[in-house]
């Protein structure tokens, strides 16, 4: 009798013990969980209603620019009285709801000094907004297009390897690679302490890291900064070699002060930019060799137009990456090489005024292209 009750016993405290470890086990995964769902709801952006929008920009009252996506409200988030931007996308954007989130939940990740960072989201149908850190100094171009000469050399160096640690960044330190597709002057905002930060992902796209082949129906980007593979595959496939040329534009008009391609020069040797400071560099004689740089420009100045000449290579190839540009940037000018002519012409050999007029003809082809896949991904 006491034997059997004995085992009763001891069989049930043997349950009682199996459940409570089945359910300390339970509670550990438990918390773990809601571990990382805060966390992640600490680092991830925030989804926000549509009201929440509104009461952010308290109406959408102070506006802060118009961009080709939509237009950027100042907000302020409670509590703390954080400061935001709140860009509103047009209804006529080409990103659907699927892609929307998507680009969202991965940018919302990334956590670089060098890259604005997401704040939070909307998505309520057909009206969606994207929320950033507020960037007080606004963008690079009003600048660097300034008649003043906002920055001194070591400013404009520290500048440009700020904006190529987030480029590379983008390439290299996430998951999955993040072609941005749109670098530009106006995309690089500064904040408090002139930091710059890389900006506006409406172009933005992402791709397995170490693919080198990216669809044609991904070209995209504004003109005057778009690579020529977007343009002609006869000059090397969409990469991130893309987003190498389009800093290289940006390298150069910060070096000049000025946009690469000014109409209102005229035919004069100076209306392309980049083909001007190649001669400059280069002071090419009949017969004789390569001449040292001009002696009253900058070795800094000098840095970041080589820089930005190897950038813009025609063939994607022939670029460095954005890894071997921040080292260069870090590096001192001394012993830099002068790369090839970049440009659209028969070995060099051509006046300006034609590589100029050719530019204007590429530029026409681009818009055509542009228009021509915005309607299909439209269809």
């Amino acid at each position: 009798m006491w034997a059997v009750l004995f085992r009763l016993l001891l069989a049930a405290l043997a349950v009682w013990i199996f459940l409570a470890y089945k359910y300390w086990k339970t509670r550990i995964i438990i918390d773990a969980v809601e571990k990382f769902l805060r966390i992640q709801q600490m680092i991830g952006p925030t989804r926000y209603s549509y009201t929440d929008i509104v009461a952010v920009t308290s109406h959408f009252r102070d506006k802060l620019g118009q961009g080709g996506y939509g237009s950027v409200y100042k907000g302020v988030l409670l509590p703390g009285d954080v400061h935001v931007a709140v860009k509103m996308l047009e209804g006529n954007s080409n990103c659907n709801g699927d892609d929307f989130i998507s680009e969202v939940s991965t940018i919302g990740r990334i956590h670089h000094v060098n890259v604005v960072r997401l704040v939070g989201f909307c998505s309520e149908e057909m009206r969606r907004a994207l929320v950033y850190e507020y960037m007080p100094h606004g963008s690079l171009d009003k600048y660097i297009f300034s008649a003043e000469k906002s920055f001194s050399w070591d400013k404009l160096n520290e500048i440009a390897l700020g904006i190529a640690r987030g480029i590379n960044y983008l390439h290299q330190g996430c998951d999955m690679q993040i072609l941005h597709f749109d670098i530009k002057p106006h995309n690089i905002l500064l904040d408090s302490n002139f930091i710059p930060k890389v900006a506006d992902f409406g172009l933005a796209k992402l791709y397995p890291r170490g693919d080198s082949f990216v669809p044609l129906s991904a070209m995209r980007g504004t003109v005057g900064y778009i690579a020529p593979e977007m343009i002609s595959r006869s000059f090397g496939v969409i990469s991130s070699k893309s987003d190498v040329y389009s800093f290289g534009m940006l390298l150069l008009e910060m070096a000049g002060g000025r946009r690469n391609a000014d109409p209102n020069m005229g035919s004069s040797s100076q209306a392309y930019y980049p083909a001007w400071v190649y001669d400059r560099l280069t002071r090419e004689e009949v017969g004789e060799e390569i001449s040292p740089v001009a002696a009253d420009m900058h070795e800094l100045e000098k840095k970041l137009c080589v820089v930005g000449l190897w950038c813009i290579q025609m063939r994607s190839r022939d670029r460095p990456t954005m890894s071997e540009v921040i080292e260069i940037l870090e590096a001192g000018a001394d012993g830099l090489q002068i790369p090839s002519r970049p440009f659209f012409c028969d070995e060099g050999h051509i006046h300006v005024e034609d590589s100029y007029q050719f530019t204007s003809e590429l530029t026409a082809v681009s818009e055509e292209d542009l228009t021509a896949v915005s309607e299909e991904d439209d269809v």
